[in-house]
């Protein structure tokens, strides 16, 4: 992968910054509920104003449809990022014209400055050619932050990266390297582990890894398809009948690509889905029809944690059962554990992604032992589809 450095950007005193972040940050009533990616933010944003640079942070929130929404404005993140940055942040009330140009001008070198959300104006998610001029005229060079933003072709993620010397942030390096590490360029043999509900949202996901991995263990409520189209029963279990020949397709494809699949040997089972109800553990087909497949079983886990071990490179997307609610959640945070273990005794590289997964590798309390793990949701999965991403392109040279 080729792209600009910040490394190699030249003396940058005096030079207006453009830096493309995600605030899209969860809010209540004005108020910020996590400030995880304004934190993300945070070690691009220092070195640029280290540098002389004045800062101009380019973000969109919520979906006002090009129009201005009062309680969709991104106002409320100055305060919060002034005190992370222990710095006054500048506001500027658009991200365009007169408004944002008297912000930057006003600007001293170090400074900081957010503008007013992006989607107020229609031509951001057009890709507005007009618009991407508008935003270009007031930097001299942009750096894209927001990994979680480039699956997105948008004026302020593609088109403005044409138009001036373009820059991947320091956060989105690191994703960059490793993404590389996990399916680009990986050690092998690579595991791969997906889970989740479905395997109609999952499809160009899992016929694109069984191409790329030599092992992947697919577990949540999508094994319950692959076993049905086994012919084993999963009595009153979360099942898309009709996406058995789909995959039976999977298998197939795996098969012609030396990519060993793995599905469920045992599994957990409850009349009921809630906190605390009876679990119990049976073999395949042996599920009553008023039982639900909640879990995979702890042969299941086992052979996880065997073929780990057996590996250099785990990519993980998806938990194995419905790990927010325990017992449901065992076979989840034993191979989580397991594999931050493996990944601390730098014996394996784990790259893990995706809304559900993160939560579980909190769950497991293990997410920062892992080498990386991706907060960009859509812009992962589709990366794990094999999907050029608009504004990764956008960067290279």
């Amino acid at each position: 992968m080729t792209f600009r450095s910040l490394e190699q950007a030249g003396d940058l005193t005096g030079k207006r910054a453009l830096v493309r972040v995600d605030f899209n940050v969860p809010m209540d009533e004005g108020r910020i509920t996590d400030d995880t990616r304004l934190r993300a933010a945070l070690p691009t944003i220092h070195f640029l104003s280290s540098k002389g640079a004045k800062v101009v942070l380019l973000a969109h929130f919520d979906r006002p449809k090009g129009k201005r929404v009062p309680e969709m404005s991104l106002k409320p993140v100055v305060q919060p990022l002034s005190r992370l940055l222990e710095q006054d942040v500048i506001w500027a009330d658009d991200c365009i014209g007169p408004d944002a140009a008297r912000a930057i001008d006003g600007m001293e070198n170090g400074g900081v400055a957010l503008l007013e959300n992006l989607r107020f104006h229609a031509g951001e998610e057009k890709n507005d050619p007009t618009f991407a001029d508008e935003l270009a005229k007031l930097g001299d060079l942009y750096v894209d932050d927001a990994f979680s933003a480039s699956h997105r072709a948008h004026a302020s993620t593609e088109a403005i990266a044409q138009r001036l010397p373009a820059y991947p942030g320091l956060s989105m390096e690191r994703e960059l390297e490793a993404l590389e590490a996990a399916l680009g360029n990986p050690q092998r043999p690579v595991l791969g582990i997906v889970g989740g509900s479905k395997v109609s949202t999952k499809l160009d996901l899992l016929k694109n890894l069984v191409t790329k991995l030599d092992k992947l263990a697919i577990g949540g409520g999508m094994a319950n398809t692959f076993l049905y189209a086994q012919g084993h029963d999963v009595g009153a279990s979360y099942c898309e009948k009709d996406m058995a020949e789909t995959a039976r397709e999977i298998v197939r494809l795996a098969g012609q690509n030396n990519c060993k699949l793995f599905l469920p040997l045992d599994i957990v089972v409850a009349e009921k889905m809630a906190p605390g109800a009876p679990a119990r553990t049976r073999g395949l087909g042996e599920v009553d029809e008023h039982e639900r497949i909640l879990d995979a079983g702890p042969e299941t886990a086992a052979r996880l944690k065997r073929a780990m071990d057996n590996s250099k490179t785990l990519i993980w997307n998806g938990p194995l059962g419905v790990f927010e609610m325990p017992p449901f959640d065992k076979a989840t945070v034993e191979a989580a554990q397991y594999a931050a273990e493996l990944c601390k005794a730098g014996k394996i590289v784990a790259v893990a992604g995706g809304g559900d997964t993160v939560a579980a590798l909190h769950h497991a309390n293990v997410a920062s032992d892992f080498t990386f793990v991706s907060t960009a949701g859509g812009a992962f999965l589709e990366w794990m589809e094999g999907k050029a991403l608009p504004g990764v392109e956008a960067l290279k040279v």
